[in-house]
């Protein structure tokens, strides 16, 4: 259980400025920040954040970027445990409990902040274009050799579309939960799926977080993990997830 000795002690706008990069859940730059919240990240406050590993800064090129670490994210989470600081007033104070409740929510709901502010779009199945058909072979290019030749050769091993994975990871969720919305372990439906590839396996998992009916989350007692629960672990808004399930809440 996080105390709050683990929420390093933050000032107002050092604290606003997580909570704003965990809303927006992407890297955002001072302009943006002045934009939506009307504040920059820059000076001490940014060397304060840098320095605890709680947001990476791109400073290559102007306006300086600022992204959440995973360090960064996870307190990000637990804001809401420690006392708000006194020259926040009351303003601090109120967004303390909005994130309290938040906190509640997710957690009722089993929902990661991740997962609850991640960007749609990033998240949605990708389509691409359909690829133009080469165009059918002559009869008099099509010797009979290279017709042999056609015939015989292996194809090539392709990557399962996204759609045929899902089904594949429907199917092992049928397999594995004892009913409809419960939660079963990725690593065995890892194991169901042994023989597809990995990278379209996560991708599909990633995808299938934008249905209503799935829900993938990371397991709150991380030292209840083992090894082979982290191996099989995705990665989907900053965190490791670990558990999937499919049906009604």
């Amino acid at each position: 259980m996080t105390s709050p000795a683990d929420v390093p002690h933050l000032t107002p706008n050092q604290i606003n400025a997580l909570v704003v990069l965990m809303v927006e859940a992407r890297r955002v730059t001072n302009v943006e920040l002045k934009e939506l919240a009307g504040f920059t990240l820059t000076g001490q406050d940014n060397k304060k954040l840098v320095d605890l590993g709680l947001v990476d800064t791109d400073r290559t090129h102007r306006p300086f970027a600022h992204e959440l670490t995973d360090e960064g994210w996870r307190v990000a989470r637990q804001l809401h445990t420690a006392a708000p600081p006194k020259q926040g007033g009351s303003t601090t104070r109120s967004l303390f409990v909005v994130l309290s409740n938040l906190h509640r929510s997710l957690d009722r709901l089993r929902v990661s902040h991740g997962d609850f502010f991640k960007h749609t779009e990033a998240t949605a199945p990708a389509t691409s274009e359909p690829r133009p058909e080469a165009p059918a072979p002559t009869a008099a290019a099509m010797t009979a050799p290279a017709a042999a030749t056609v015939a015989t050769a292996p194809a090539a091993a392709a990557v399962p579309a996204a759609a045929e994975v899902e089904a594949l990871v429907r199917s092992a969720y049928r397999d594995l939960a004892a009913a409809p919305g419960d939660w079963v372990g990725l690593a065995d439906v890892r194991d169901r799926l042994a023989d597809t590839d990995r990278a379209a396996l996560d991708a599909a998992l990633r995808a299938m977080v934008g249905r209503d009916d799935v829900r993938i989350i990371p397991v709150a007692n991380t030292k209840s993990l083992t090894a082979r629960d982290r191996a099989a672990a995705v990665r989907i808004g900053n965190e490791d997830n670990h558990a999937l399930a499919i049906g009604p809440a």
